[in-house]
């Protein structure tokens, strides 16, 4: 099959599949803060209660981990599309 088409297959894979990342991300995200800060909720960036600190290191985990999930998913959306059209969407 053409790139064309690999690409086109993809394109909305990769919506859901980034969907699906962000939501996987959220929930991984909820997981590690309560494993790391003992808190059940990570901080609001506007919660006058929380020390800066707190809050940039939860800002820092949770983009740490959603870079990691979107860029496994996305990844491994591009190994099963080509698999599936023999061209890798670029």
């Amino acid at each position: 099959m053409s790139n064309k088409i690999g690409k086109a297959a993809y394109r909305p894979v990769g919506v859901l599949m980034g969907l699906a990342a962000g939501a996987l991300a959220g929930v991984i995200f909820r997981q590690v803060w309560k494993m790391t800060a003992g808190d059940g909720e990570a901080p609001n960036p506007t919660d006058e209660d929380r020390r800066w600190a707190e809050i940039l290191a939860a800002a820092a985990l949770q983009g740490a981990i959603f870079s990691v999930v979107r860029a496994a998913v996305d990844r491994g959306g591009a190994v099963g599309v080509r698999r599936l059209t023999g061209s890798w969407p670029d």
